[in-house]
């Protein structure tokens, strides 16, 4: 019995310095601020934007923005955004607009994506397009998330 007290000791003390240690990196994530990308939406590379417009219209969603003349169309369900895209890119592409709202409409504050992409090298992500951070204004960047999913920041303000 007297061999089991520093044993429920030393378990005791690397509990607490376990939850301490626990305790501080959640502070330490807590206290970074949300990184502000803007309105988010999807864009999808279709075969056939033509079928694919009335399936989208047919689940509700409405034509906000684009041209099909063009290959091109934002469409919008509440606040679901979807893009679709005909022969502009290979893959699906989850995108960012800096500056916009969900109604595509400028903010007055937003973070520009010069700054998101300083940030993101800073950390170590791995970009596969850069902006000019010499220019302002509309620019994007674009990186590839672990598991190979596009992601494009695509800022269209000033």
């Amino acid at each position: 019995m007297k061999n089991i007290i520093p044993f429920v000791i030393a378990v005791v003390c690397l509990s607490y310095a376990t939850v301490v240690a626990q305790t501080s990196k959640r502070a330490e994530l807590q206290a970074q601020p949300a990184m502000d990308l803007g309105n988010f939406s999807v864009s999808l590379a279709v075969k056939d934007i033509a079928a694919s417009r009335k399936f989208y219209e047919t689940l509700g969603f409405e034509v906000r923005a684009g041209d099909q003349s063009q290959n091109w169309l934002v469409l919008r369900n509440g606040d679901a955004i979807v893009g679709i895209f005909q022969g502009m890119f290979d893959k699906n592409i989850m995108t960012f607009n800096p500056g916009w709202s969900k109604d595509a409409e400028r903010l007055d504050e937003f973070t520009d994506v010069r700054q998101i992409q300083q940030h993101l090298k800073r950390n170590g992500i791995e970009l596969t397009t850069e902006a000019d951070e010499t220019t302002k204004g509309p620019a994007s960047v674009t990186l590839v998330d672990p598991d190979g999913n596009m992601i494009l920041l695509d800022q269209h303000v000033e």
